[in-house]
């Protein structure tokens, strides 16, 4: 299938499936003619690329930690024993953001409060 097709069968961008490549997450094949010819594994790949970012990882982590997730029956699952402990702490990484825009938050509505105390 051309890059068209894998965009509608995966509602990707053919933009990012582009980016995808460049970053060496997709490897089509390519016609004399340079037009990227991908199979279905690709749409599967598609799928895994875009869970692992809405899991907050970047695609150079992507690009270390693909060859180490396994796809069973739409559930990833880490293959690698470091991949865990990566991941883990990834999600510190992840409580920590989170605490600072809980205060961050805190601040504000401290802030919001006082204006209201003013009126």
């Amino acid at each position: 299938m051309r890059i068209g097709e894998l965009a509608r069968r995966t509602g990707v961008s053919e933009r990012a499936l582009r980016y995808y490549e460049e970053q060496g997450l997709l490897t089509p094949q390519r016609r004399p003619s340079g037009y990227r010819v991908y199979g279905d594994a690709d749409v599967a790949a598609v799928r895994r690329i875009r869970i692992l970012l809405g899991a907050g990882l970047n695609t150079a982590q992507i690009l270390e930690i693909l060859p180490c997730i396994i796809d069973e029956d739409g559930w990833l699952t880490p293959d690698c024993p470091e991949l865990v402990d990566a991941l883990r702490q990834q999600r510190n990484r992840i409580d920590e953001a989170i605490g600072e825009l809980e205060s961050t938050r805190a601040n504000l509505d401290t802030i919001i409060g006082a204006d209201r105390r003013a009126s």
